[in-house]
């Protein structure tokens, strides 16, 4: 089938968005849903953020034993039992009051036995506020109030406050009378003004003297600027605008942006379409993405627009015809373009705020690239490269990716029909064959590409010597015959066949190719010299060159060769099947050349609007020096690779820093050995914890009296008598030991650690793929 083609067949009433048919939210609901802003990797679709994590629980003996403090002090300052007490107000105040320590009856004026009352008074509440720092009252409230802390402190400095202005109304605390005894000179002066000012600021300097502290207490500023910038924002817009509705993310289905631009006929089609079930998640965000291309060309809102009204959800199709996968096994929220692979579970070893979230994988952490160690049956490509293929190969539907999934024949990568293209190396039955030169012109380019795939991983080759050895055939027969040699070919010109390459100098001499007759000519020459790489290449293009393969590497003008660099230019979905059973040493060679051409042809594309992905589900054998250097260049040009191990022992040991450094993101699951969980351990570094230390010493009495009761107590308990020290003190280590990855891991769980393409991290976290 030609590529883009479209096919018969289409479910008239296409899938809901999360899981199987009809088994997940409308899609308005699924474009209504609230997806509060988190870190890379939570699964944010209805995602709820944990509340901050309460301290521990605080004794009640403290406090208790304070508040019982407090109230001997109050009972002696009540009843004069402390001495010299007094001393400050006698300092403060005339000398003609006190005799003896004492108000002198009849000598004093009746406000002076206000102010002792208010001085004691004063004490009481200074031995209150040092009684609750000791016995840490505001903790307690802390511990009590937990997130409604605000509101508990606003309601007792409230309450505070009525009580103490209460108190001083009904005389209680004979603050007034004090405050009128000073300024009795302007109550009783005749002048009716300045009698009315002095009793009302009387009045206000008392309400100042309450409210002020318990407001600052209470922090009744903060409250108050918080309720005006909450009026503020609900004040331009009612409850029932548009607008607002659209900002608490209640109304997206209804299509804002498009009626903020001006375009109110394409978006009521879209919201009719979505209202009557017509449009899945795949259409919404096909029109948004084709929306998001046409608001930046000066005519294409109004070719959105013409495009939208006469074609309604059908507007903007993937050149395939396809709406949506056949069948779908994770769960996709293509909206922020995530694939949930599990959730991360209450353990001590995950942050507190990730505990219970939603683990998900998106393109800004894939484009980070990630790699997956496991051993088989860990779970690798049913918990992990099954749901990333899916979710690109639906977001390849929408535009915004590409994927190419590279796997052994039957590892259940999804089914035919959730492909435009399939490769199926080695059987008859596949409609397309393999361009061994991804569709590159220039023979160097090819031969570089060509030279990885074969002999990349010999080590001790230099691979530019084995690119030159392929440049220097496969230029003269380009020149001669307007492409590059079949496999049965080259592997003729690479064994140095006289037959052949005579034929070959002969075209050359009648072209009137002198150029590529020199090529040649120093390729014969070289030939000769001992230590060439051309025969190890010849021997690994045999491997290519059996009877299974007859047809499929073809290039002449009847080869119909699919090309990577298709990907490159079109949001396509391919799916290579290697023959990895009968053929484990030529899928080896076929996954080099992929990933070596994956990197080549990204590198070079012009327009990266479009995710490209690689996704290697067995990547054994296939990890080199140039592969690396190349992997580490995908974040930069929008794309990524999936690579999948069974352990680091198939990359040669002196890439393995390599590797983990130029991928941001690593995952391993149960059972592997510990050499790989201390790489993986070394990579993803070391932490500060604090360790608490408990030591037992013993206690050695000097007194016979306490020899004794020492003895009677270790009688008793058959234990010596000793005293704990404990130091807390801060260590460095590392957030996940080579024993914890080998040993501790349950079945169905994986450790995965994140790096977005902004270079945000996310350290380790403990997933569990059943979740």
């Amino acid at each position: 089938m030609p590529i883009g083609a479209p096919r018969s067949g289409q479910p008239a009433a296409p899938p809901r968005p999360a899981g199987l048919p009809g088994t997940g939210p409308s899609t308005a609901q699924w474009l209504n849903a609230l997806r509060p802003a988190a870190e890379p990797g939570v699964w944010r679709y209805g995602h709820v953020p944990r509340a901050a994590e309460r301290p521990p629980r605080p004794s009640l003996l403290g406090p208790l034993l304070a508040l019982v403090l407090w109230l001997v002090i109050w009972a002696l300052l009540a009843d004069f039992r402390i001495p010299y007490v007094k001393v400050p107000l006698e300092a403060v105040t005339p000398g003609s009051w006190w005799f003896f320590d004492s108000l002198r009856p009849g000598a004093v004026p009746a406000a002076a036995y206000s102010i002792e009352t208010l001085y004691n008074q004063l004490l009481v509440l200074l031995a209150g506020l040092w009684a609750a720092r000791v016995g840490n009252w505001a903790g307690l409230v802390r511990y009590w109030a937990g997130p409604r802390l605000e509101r508990v402190r606003l309601m007792l400095s409230g309450f505070g406050a009525l009580l103490a202005l209460w108190l001083i109304w009904t005389q209680k605390v004979p603050l007034l009378d004090v405050l009128f005894y000073w300024v009795r000179g302007w109550l009783y002066s005749g002048d009716q003004l300045l009698a009315t000012l002095a009793a009302y600021g009387s009045y206000a300097l008392a309400i100042a003297l309450v409210v002020w502290p318990l407001g600052r207490a209470g922090h009744w500023g903060t409250a108050l600027r918080g309720l005006r910038a909450r009026r503020a924002a609900a004040g331009p817009q009612g409850a029932d605008s548009p607008s607002s509705a659209t900002a608490t993310g209640t109304e997206a289905a209804t299509w804002p942006e498009l009626r903020a631009a001006g375009l109110a006929d394409a978006a009521e089609v879209l919201t009719s379409a979505v209202r009557a079930g017509r449009m899945n998640d795949v259409d919404c965000v096909r029109v948004n993405r084709a929306w998001e291309r046409a608001r930046t060309r000066h005519d294409g809102p109004v070719s959105f627009d013409e495009t939208v009204v006469r074609q309604g959800a059908d507007a903007f199709l993937h050149p395939s015809g396809r709406r949506d996968l056949p069948l779908r096994t994770a769960r996709h929220d293509l909206l922020l373009g995530q694939v949930r692979i599990g959730c991360c579970p209450d353990d001590e070893r995950n942050p507190y705020a990730r505990r219970g979230s939603g683990a998900a994988l998106d393109t800004a952490v894939l484009g980070a690239s990630l790699l997956a160690v496991g051993p088989p049956g860990a779970g690798k490509t049913a918990r992990l490269v099954r749901p990333v293929v899916e979710s690109l190969a639906l977001q390849a539907l929408t535009g915004r990716a590409a994927v190419l999934a590279v796997g052994a024949a039957g590892a259940q990568l999804g089914p035919d029909d959730a492909y435009d293209v399939v490769v199926k190396i080695g059987d008859s039955s596949s409609v397309h064959d393999f361009d061994l030169y991804g569709g590159a012109t220039d023979p160097d380019e090819a031969a570089a590409t060509l030279a990885e795939g074969l002999a990349g991983d010999v080590p001790g080759l230099d691979g530019r010597r084995a690119a030159l050895v392929l440049a220097q055939l496969l230029g003269p027969y380009r020149a001669v015959h307007g492409h590059f040699p079949a496999v049965p070919v080259l592997r003729e010109l690479l064994a140095g066949d006289e037959s052949t390459l005579g034929e070959l100098r002969r075209c050359l001499e009648t072209g009137g190719h002198s150029a590529m007759l020199r090529e040649l000519d120093t390729r014969t020459r070289q030939e000769s010299g001992p230590g060439g790489p051309a025969s190890l290449l010849a021997d690994r293009i045999a491997l290519l060159d059996r009877p299974a393969f007859a047809g499929f590497f073809a290039t002449g003008a009847e080869a119909r060769p699919f090309s990577l660099r298709s990907l490159g230019q079109h949001p396509l979905r391919v799916r290579i099947d290697l023959p990895e059973r009968a053929h484990a040493g030529a899928s080896r060679v076929l996954a080099r050349l992929v990933l070596a051409q994956f990197n080549t042809i990204v590198a070079a594309r012009t327009d990266r609007s479009v995710f490209a992905s690689l996704v290697l589900d067995d990547a054994t054998h296939t990890i080199t020096t140039e592969t690396v250097q190349g992997i580490r260049r995908l974040r930069s040009v929008n794309a990524g690779a999936i690579l999948a191990l069974r352990t680091l022992d198939d990359v040669p040991e002196g890439l393995h820093a390599a590797l983990l450094g130029a991928v941001g993101c690593g995952m391993i699951f149960p059972g592997v050995t510990t050499w790989d969980g201390k790489r993986f351990s070394e990579a993803w570094g070391k932490e500060w914890v604090s360790v608490r230390e408990v030591a037992q010493h013993g206690v050695f009495a000097d007194q016979p009296f306490t020899r004794a009761m020492h003895a009677l107590r270790k009688l008793a308990t058959g234990k010596a008598v000793t005293v704990e020290a404990v130091t807390v003190r801060q260590v460095e280590r590392e957030r996940w030991s080579a024993s914890a990855l080998a040993y501790e891991l349950p079945a169905g769980h994986a450790v995965l650690s994140m790096t977005t393409v902004d270079g945000e991290h996310v350290p380790p976290l403990l997933v569990d793929l059943n979740g």
